[in-house]
């Protein structure tokens, strides 16, 4: 079966890859739908710190599939049943497993990052995992090339969650790639008053505004700051997101808080950005939040099929590409390349359809 595999220490390469062998309580899902994230671009480009010198992995965690082989020991699925996957997993023991949380396991394995992924045809699902019930059944009226989404969408979901927004509040979000327009749509279907976009790119902005922004800036183009105290009266707004992983956006935010305002550091820096210098008074005094977050976590992940299957949630125009399954190299020439938005993978069936949606819009 074809597959994109990452060796530490080597690189990203194409080729074949054999069909995985099925313990006894283990799972075999055929891939319908996988999308390509950033963090799969990160690791073909710099590698990953669970990564053993020389180690190989398919990449891949954002998926959806039909269960193809199920072991004699597990009951609880059968053959045939379409599944998403939360793509962590857990020691199954620590104090953040206890709770669900295996996304926050010191301990976490996960599809794609540490053994194999599902940027190929079959991906075998170890038995810590179903354990862990990360294999979540679809519902019927979401397909598998909607529900690859449904990861990324549990992050923001998570995101969300830990800033708090509440019906009603001003939200600026840094970065209108994927995942910052996943914001957008998700602030927006929890009743955000105002969600404004910043970024460099004109057509991911034009994009941003077309999925319901209330105003975007292009920050080459002069002061956020400025911009946003001639949005809101010199208020300030009541939640930043950083949707990308740039010091200075981190430094900056804190400064468009109003009082009692929220700060989600949604995107990780990379190591040798350095340390962030923030305005540690503004929070004093405003009363201001700052928090993080990492992945999402299996509950979170059925909050996003729950959103997306609600009828009022369009992740549709977030999808730029969408190839064949066979064609893995060329979509990861597009994704690598930073064209588009998500880039997304697909067996033949589906191929059309995304097609098809992406022509429309």
């Amino acid at each position: 079966m074809i597959a994109a595999k990452y060796t530490q220490g080597t690189g990203l390469h194409f080729g074949e890859a054999p069909m995985p062998r099925l313990a006894d309580d283990e799972l075999l899902v055929r891939v319908e739908a996988t999308s390509i994230c950033g963090t799969d671009i990160k690791i073909a480009r710099l590698g990953h710190r669970k990564l053993q010198p020389g180690q190989s992995i398919i990449l891949g965690h954002e998926f959806a599939g039909t269960i193809e082989q199920v072991g004699r020991r597990q009951h609880d699925y059968r053959e045939g049943m379409v599944v998403g996957i939360a793509p962590n997993i857990g020691c199954g023991h620590c104090a953040m497993c206890g709770q669900g949380l295996m996304n926050l396991c010191p301990d976490f394995s996960a599809f794609g990052i540490n053994f194999d992924g599902s940027h190929t045809e079959y991906v075998r699902i170890p038995a810590a995992a179903v354990a862990q019930g990360v294999v979540i059944p679809l519902p019927e009226s979401l397909s598998p090339l909607d529900a690859t989404l449904a990861e990324p969408l549990s992050c923001v979901v998570n995101g969300q969650r830990v800033a708090r927004l509440a019906a009603g509040e001003s939200v600026l979000i840094y970065g209108a790639g994927p995942m910052g327009l996943m914001h957008l749509a998700l602030a927006l279907f929890s009743g955000a008053a105002q969600v404004f976009m910043v970024d460099v790119n004109d057509a991911r902005l034009a994009k941003a505004a077309e999925l319901g922004a209330s105003a975007v800036f292009n920050s080459l183009r002069g002061s956020v700051r400025e911009w946003v105290a001639g949005l809101t009266a010199g208020q300030g707004v009541d939640i930043v997101v950083t949707a990308v992983p740039v010091r200075a956006v981190q430094q900056e935010a804190v400064e468009l808080l109003a009082p009692f305002g929220r700060l989600c550091l949604f995107a990780g820096l990379p190591k040798d950005e350095g340390k962030v210098e923030l305005d540690t008074n503004a929070i004093h005094y405003k009363n201001l939040y700052v928090t993080g977050m990492t992945g999402g976590s299996p509950q979170d992940f059925r909050v996003a099929l729950r959103v997306m299957q609600s009828g009022r949630f369009n992740l549709k125009p977030i999808v730029s590409h969408v190839f064949p399954l066979a064609e893995v190299r060329k979509a990861y020439d597009v994704a690598l390349s930073g064209q588009g938005l998500k880039i997304v993978m697909a067996a033949e069936r589906w191929v059309n359809t995304g097609k098809a949606a992406a022509s429309e819009r």
